[in-house]
């Protein structure tokens, strides 16, 4: 298990660097975070439980990406890919893996808040204008997991 969760470490810290630094990252980055965190958490609660969860989490994904939609066409009268890169949505089906659902919601809240405060004290700093939000996350999910795993957190898979 520890293999699995190295591998899931430095992908997340390959995902920050590579969005920080030009905005694009890697594909198939996503998908190596969706399973590294999906094999830790299916270890770590029941099958039916881990299905569940992951199903809501994607429920809550898909509402939150409607919503964006909606708002970016009715509201700001712009394209939906001009709003929000494929990235950022890549890194939010990933995450629904991550853990259960009430304690998804409460992470992902606080990593979108964390995303934001870091943009606005580091976007002085930075030539591009837009947000770095998968790198973002990355780095808060990394911080989580490491504070988790080293017996600071307290739990993150309960219901």
């Amino acid at each position: 298990m520890i293999f699995i969760k190295l591998i899931l470490l430095l992908t997340l810290t390959c995902i920050t660097y590579q969005d920080l630094k030009t905005r694009l990252v890697y594909w198939f980055l996503f998908p190596v975070v969706g399973i590294c965190f999906g094999i830790i958490f299916y270890t770590s609660t029941l099958a039916e439980l881990f299905f569940s969860a992951v199903f809501l989490n994607l429920l809550v994904v898909f509402i939150l990406l409607g919503v964006i939609f909606l708002y970016t066409k009715l509201k700001l009268k712009r394209n939906f890919k001009d709003v929000i890169g494929l990235g950022d949505i890549l890194i939010f089906f990933a995450l629904c893996t991550s853990s259960a659902s009430i304690s998804f919601i409460v992470l992902f809240t606080s990593s979108l808040v964390f995303s934001l405060t870091l943009h606005l004290f580091a976007s002085k700093h930075q030539k591009h204008k837009n947000v770095p939000l998968a790198g973002y996350m990355s780095l808060f999910y990394n911080f989580t997991f490491l504070a988790f795993w080293g017996g600071i957190i307290n739990n993150l898979y309960q219901y």
